[in-house]
């Protein structure tokens, strides 16, 4: 299962998330983030059930600051689905799996 999420950073969040054909489910988190951590397996298992719809990507925010503050990332995890280059709709807080897919059912089917 791991390595199913692909890593972002400031350098290549434009190629990565909004040149993407397809939706982007960016996971805003850090390292010090206990329900980060937890909802970290749950992404992990939505992005290889679903690859051929959906590309989910983690962001780092102690890491990559600039591209956190340019999208408003107040609290985390916060998790924004990208289409097109926008934000289409942003899920805030740690989430089971089933309630993260109901979240994402416009995107993945």
């Amino acid at each position: 299962m791991a390595g199913a999420t692909v890593t972002a950073t400031d350098a290549d969040f434009e190629e990565k998330v909004l040149k993407s054909e397809k939706p982007v489910l960016v996971d805003f988190w850090a390292e010090w983030c206990g329900p980060c951590r937890q909802v970290a397996p749950a992404l992990e298992a939505i992005a290889a059930e679903h690859a051929e719809k959906l590309t989910v990507v983690k962001l780092n925010i102690d890491e990559n600051p600039t591209t956190a503050a340019k999208y408003g990332i107040l609290s985390i995890p916060t998790m924004n689905v990208y289409q097109g280059g926008d934000v289409v709709k942003t899920i805030v807080g740690a989430k089971p799996k089933a309630a993260i897919e109901r979240d994402l059912v416009d995107y993945i089917g």
